[in-house]
């Protein structure tokens, strides 16, 4: 669908009753997989203590479940469009509850490996159903249930990181693994037999919002794949989430080579660790940017909020970049980067059932979701560049350039490509 298309779509409201009950049960689902990604830091120290595999090697597993998550959601959200998104909820319920307990037990890194195999196809199932679901829902709305959903990603973390801590200190990691693994996937069994595909309200209403305006063609995943604009929404991704996740990654090697890894900050009349502060805000931002950027795009057109967000973000890597010896600096732009950052887990999603129909909405988001993946193929380059080419600055200009090149194509290439898309399904 073209910019000048969505406009009378977004600007009528659907009356169905039930999708914001859908949406906070994906929300919930999504809270329950989220420290699958973001509690295993917790985990790594306390397994090396114990097993003396490396971290190198433990840290495999992590990068495991990332791929895994990230490049099975297209066969998921495939199940999802096929079969609903109950089977697909309740089964990830299980390979959730199944990951943790065999990281439990794990007394090999064959056996952690295949843990993160078993994690990353749970929460990649759990992806496809719930944010795939949250597009169809709401066709009027994308931007903001795409990011709402996505926003449940980091909630679960902050949530629960204390605890999980507490008792890793408490009982030993593998009570952890074991009691908040179970409890997380029986959460998502549980709530993923409330799932349920659109009911006829909504797809008479969004037809009715189609026969308004122009109609959009359902495209298949691989009519899809042979769409211009779809790799040009894959090289901004990748542009777009690889700063991000090399921030997300490398934030402790970042602040202990720029000195402040210990340091204190002044914020607001109150002295805090920068490190520790930086981390518990960041959570937050990122969350918080996701339905922010996305109700701003269902308002202002999906390409013009790109072009924003991808500019502040530009901007927010150029100012780390440049935070010299200020613990206070180093915590502004830090977070600034998150917050710019988020914005893609609901913004990309939206423009590609926006462009290609909601019938395949899942499978579609699924394929597009795998250019995270692809970025995060090139996060160690960061570290390479970091210790050959100038430090983390050069790494954090580099990704600056990045951020303004996806807001270029943003403006001068996929907005008139979808408009010409547009133009030729009339």
């Amino acid at each position: 669908m073209g910019e000048t298309a969505a406009v009378p779509v977004e600007r009528v409201r659907i009356a169905a009753p039930g999708r914001w009950w859908q949406l906070t049960l994906g929300v919930i689902c999504m809270s329950m997989i989220a420290n699958l990604q973001y509690g295993w830091t917790l985990f790594v120290n306390p397994i090396e203590d114990k097993h003396h595999w490396g971290l190198p090697a433990i840290q495999v597993a992590f990068t495991i479940f990332i791929v895994v998550e990230t490049w099975l959601v297209p066969l998921e959200g495939y199940a999802v469009d096929r079969f609903g998104p109950k089977l697909v909820g309740v089964g990830s319920g299980v390979l959730v509850a199944a990951a943790w307990a065999i990281n439990a037990y794990a007394d090999s890194l064959a056996m952690l490996y295949v843990g993160a195999i078993v994690g990353g196809i749970g929460a990649g199932g759990v992806y496809g159903a719930c944010v795939g679901n949250a597009l169809k829902w709401f066709p009027d709305r994308r931007g903001l249930a795409a990011g709402i959903t996505a926003m449940g990603f980091g909630a679960g973390s902050a949530l629960t990181v204390y605890p999980i801590a507490n008792m890793i200190q408490s009982q030993g990691y593998e009570a952890a693994f074991l009691k908040f693994g179970l409890a997380q996937g029986l959460v998502v069994f549980l709530v993923g037999w409330l799932l349920k595909a659109p009911d006829d309200s909504v797809k008479h209403a969004a037809g009715a919002l189609k026969a308004a305006a122009a109609p959009t063609p359902e495209y298949t995943p691989t009519q899809m794949l042979r769409s211009p604009p779809f790799w040009v929404l894959y090289v901004m991704f990748v542009l777009t989430a690889t700063g991000g996740l090399i921030v997300t990654a490398q934030l402790k090697p970042v602040a202990r080579d720029f000195g402040f890894a210990n340091a204190q900050a002044s914020l607001l009349g109150l002295t805090v660790m920068a490190l520790p502060f930086t981390l518990a805000v960041s959570r937050v931002l990122n969350g918080v940017s996701r339905p922010f950027f996305g109700w701003i795009s269902d308002h202002i057109g999906r390409e013009n909020t790109m072009v924003t967000a991808f500019t502040l973000e530009g901007l927010s890597f150029l100012f780390l970049s440049r935070v010299g010896a200020s613990p206070t600096a180093f915590v502004i732009a830090t977070c600034l980067v998150f917050f710019t950052y988020g914005q893609i887990f609901s913004l990309f999603p939206a423009t590609c059932a926006d462009t290609y129909g909601k019938k395949f909405a899942s499978a579609n988001a699924g394929l597009l979701y795998t250019a995270k993946g692809t970025a995060s193929l090139i996060v160690p380059v960061s570290s390479v560049i970091a210790l050959n080419f100038g430090g983390w600055s050069s790494v954090f200009v580099v990704s600056a350039i990045m951020n303004i090149v996806a807001a270029g194509l943003a403006l001068f290439v996929l907005k008139p490509m979808r408009g010409r898309l547009h133009t030729a399904t009339r």
